[in-house]
């Protein structure tokens, strides 16, 4: 519990966001690498959460380097907390796509895998994973349903962050 409560101080909370944000996103790389598990449109959707909290991160504590108060790293750790909100919401679609509650959008039907190394043939239409087939799960979560429990417990970090942020356990 130590441990929990030191990465909530100071910048420490923001920092460790985006580095789980690129652990995350290097994940989904590796698979796309190595395991040729290609992304549907709403995976790179999911991927563009991390990719927008890293960039909004790295700006809220160059700001912040400028001016350290402790209001506005309350605020950073509320907004770092919503991003990772759209990132549960995303992936819950996504999840929903999959176990065929919710329709899914337009062009995500796919129509095969695509190999993004091969330069053969780019004259002739790419096709993309349908994101209605999740390739495997683990405890009865695709990858995008564990893509949501990872934001959703982020989310409560962020702000159980801003939270102790706020009520100035933190030298900020």
């Amino acid at each position: 519990m130590s441990a929990l409560k030191s990465l909530l101080k100071d910048w420490k909370w923001p920092v460790t966001a985006i580095v789980v944000s690129a652990l995350m996103l290097a994940a989904a790389h590796a698979f796309e690498t190595f395991g040729k598990l290609y992304p549907c449109p709403l995976c790179l959707r999911q991927r563009e959460v991390y990719w927008a909290l890293i960039a909004m991160t790295l700006t809220g504590l160059a700001l912040w380097k400028l001016r350290p108060t402790r209001r506005f790293l309350v605020a950073l750790n509320v907004l770092i907390g919503l991003v990772f909100g759209v990132g549960v919401v995303v992936a819950f679609y996504h999840s929903g796509v999959e176990w065929k509650i919710f329709p899914p959008p337009t062009g995500c039907t796919g129509g095969g895998e695509i190999d993004l190394m091969n330069m053969d043939s780019l004259d002739r239409p790419m096709t993309v994973p349908s994101c209605t087939d999740a390739p495997f799960y683990i405890l009865g979560l695709s990858m995008a349903g564990w893509n949501g429990v990872v934001s959703a417990i982020l989310a409560v970090a962020s702000f159980m962050s801003a939270g102790a942020t706020f009520r100035g356990r933190n030298e900020a």
